[in-house]
C-alpha cells in the first residue's frame, strides 16, 4: 500500500512506514491512500464468528503492507485491543465523590438505549477516550520502526482534549520516541488536563495561551519548518497521522459485529471536531462495511454544517463549548473526506448529513437520556445522541447508533449538575488525584515553539 499527498498526488509515494514516521508529507498535505481494500462479503457478513484481534487485523494489514512482519503487526494489535488497568483506591477528583469503580479489560460494548437508538461505548480504555486505541497502535508502530536509530523522535502534537491523554499514555516510556503535547490553557476539562500533564519521563506537555486552532496551526508550521526538520527526527501522533487515524475504523467493524438488526444497516453518529473518526469510518463504509448514513455531530463550531447546506467552507475562530474535543474551527481531516468524495458535494451529501447542537441542548439531551433512559452521556455522546434523534425523527423506520466517545467522569463539573447524581469514579482516574500538573506555559507564538523544541532535543 503506497500513501500520497492530498496537496500533489503526483509527488513520489511513500509506504505505510515513512507516512508513520513523518507525519505530514513535506509539502504540507496529508497522506491518503492510494487504494481503499474491499473486504470479502463472506468477513463482512460473519463478522460475529471473528474476535476483535481478527477483525482488526484483516482490516488494517492492507494498509500496512510488508512494512510490518505478520507477527508483529498481529503483537501490535493485541496490545492495541487487550489491557486491563489496575484497580486503584485513591481519593476522587474535586466536587466528584462518587465510589471508586474497578476497571474491566477493554472492550466496545454496543448498549441499547431507546428501541431505535444505541451508543458504542469506546471510553474503557486507560485514558477513558476514545483516541486510546489509535494512539496504542501508532505507538506500537512508531517503536517498531525506529528501533536502531540513532537520534530519538519527537513527536509533536495538539489537543482539543482527549488526544493529549491518549498520546501520553500510548506512547509514555517507549524507547527512542520524545513527545511534545501542546493544549489551550483553561479550554480542556481538569481531567483531561491531568491526563495529560501527569507523565513526566518522555512526555513534554505545553499549555499555550490560545485556542486548539492556535496550537495546531503551531504544529503545522513546525512541520512546514525545514530548519527545523534538520535538526529534529519530527512526527505527529495527530490524527493527521495515518497509523493514528486509520485504526479508527476498528470501532465501526466492532459495531456491527454487535448490531442486532442484519437487515437494517445503522445510520451512524459522529461527535466530530477534526473529522478523523467520521473519515474512518466512511473508510471502513468504501471497504463494504453496511451502514445507511453518517451524521456530523458538531457543537457551535458549525464549519462542516454550514459546507453541507451551503456549499461554502469557511474556517472560523474555533468557539468554546461544553464539548471541548470537537472545539475545532478548521478540521484537518475534513480534507479526507472530500477526497473520498472526489470533491463533490452532491455525493458527500447522499451519505452524511450534519448538526450543530448547542451547549443549552448538549444539556438537555444529558439531562433527558439520564431522565427517561438511565444511560449516562458525556458532552460529545451527547451531542452525538441529539443529532441523532433528529435524524431519526425526520426519518422514521430507521435505526442508529451514536459513539459515546469519552467517560462522562471526565466532565463530572459539566454532568453532575445536570444529572444531580453523583459520578462513580473509575480508578484510571483516581490514579491521577495525587499526581502533580506538569506543563510549561507558553504564548501562542511559532518562534517559541520552535525555540523550545531546539532546545528540548
Amino acid at each position: 500500500m503506497n500513501y500520497y499527498s492530498l496537496n500533489n498526488r503526483e509527488n513520489n509515494p511513500v509506504d505505510f512506514k515513512e507516512a508513520t514516521i513523518r507525519g505530514q508529507a513535506p509539502d504540507r498535505g496529508l497522506y491518503f491512500p492510494k487504494d481503499v481494500p474491499v473486504l470479502p462479503d463472506d468477513f463482512i457478513e460473519n463478522l460475529h464468528r471473528y474476535s476483535n484481534e481478527e477483525i482488526a487485523y484483516r482490516v488494517i494489514r492492507p494498509y500496512t503492507g510488508d512494512t510490518l512482519p505478520e507477527a508483529e503487526l498481529e503483537r501490535i494489535i493485541y496490545e492495541t485491543l487487550n489491557f486491563e488497568q489496575p484497580a486503584v483506591e485513591a481519593a476522587p477528583v474535586e466536587d466528584a465523590t462518587g465510589p471508586v469503580a474497578h476497571t474491566q479489560p477493554f472492550e466496545f460494548p454496543l448498549k441499547k438505549v431507546t428501541p431505535n437508538l444505541s451508543s458504542l461505548e469506546l471510553f474503557h480504555g486507560p485514558t477513558l477516550a476514545f483516541k486510546d486505541v489509535g494512539a496504542r497502535f501508532m505507538s506500537r508502530c512508531l517503536g517498531y520502526f525506529v528501533r536502531g536509530n540513532n537520534r530519538p523522535v519527537t513527536v509533536l502534537v495538539a489537543t482539543s482534549g482527549d488526544t493529549g491523554g491518549a498520546v501520553a499514555s500510548g506512547f509514555y516510556d517507549v524507547d527512542g520516541v520524545q513527545v511534545v503535547i501542546l493544549y489551550p490553557s483553561g479550554k480542556v476539562s481538569s481531567v483531561q488536563e491531568l491526563q495529560l500533564t501527569t507523565f513526566g519521563k518522555n512526555i513534554t506537555a505545553l499549555e499555550i495561551d490560545g485556542s486548539f486552532d492556535d496550537c495546531q496551526k503551531m504544529v503545522k508550521e513546525a512541520f512546514a519548518d525545514a530548519d527545523l526538520q534538520k535538526n529534529l527526527f519530527l512526527t505527529s501522533a495527530n490524527s493527521i497521522n495515518v497509523a493514528r487515524w486509520l485504526p479508527q475504523q476498528f470501532y465501526y467493524f466492532f459495531a456491527l459485529q454487535q448490531w442486532p438488526y442484519k437487515e437494517h444497516p445503522p445510520v451512524i453518529s459522529v461527535p466530530s471536531g477534526n473529522f478523523g473518526n467520521l473519515c474512518a469510518g466512511m473508510m471502513a463504509w468504501l471497504s463494504g462495511l453496511p451502514v445507511a448514513h453518517f451524521i456530523a455531530a458538531c457543537n457551535a463550531n458549525d464549519v462542516v454544517p454550514i459546507y453541507l447546506q451551503t456549499g461554502n467552507y469557511q474556517p472560523k475562530q474555533a468557539l468554546p463549548t461544553l464539548s471541548n474535543a470537537m472545539d475545532v474551527g478548521n478540521p484537518s481531516n475534513f480534507v479526507r473526506i472530500l477526497e473520498i468524495f472526489n470533491q463533490q458535494l452532491p455525493s458527500l451529501q447522499k451519505i452524511l448529513t450534519a448538526y450543530s447542537i448547542t451547549d443549552e441542548e448538549t444539556r438537555e439531551a444529558i439531562k433527558s437520556l439520564w431522565k427517561h433512559h438511565h444511560y449516562l452521556a458525556d458532552p460529545h455522546g451527547a451531542v452525538g445522541a441529539l443529532a441523532l434523534q433528529r435524524y431519526l425523527t425526520e426519518h422514521p423506520g430507521e435505526k442508529g447508533l451514536f459513539l459515546e466517545t469519552a467517560h462522562p467522569v471526565k466532565f463530572y463539573n459539566t454532568v453532575e449538575p445536570v444529572t444531580g447524581d453523583r459520578l462513580t469514579l473509575p480508578a484510571a482516574v483516581a490514579a491521577l488525584t495525587h499526581k502533580e500538573k506538569q506543563s510549561k506555559k507558553m504564548d501562542a507564538r511559532y518562534s517559541e515553539l520552535k525555540d523550545f523544541l531546539l532546545s528540548y532535543r
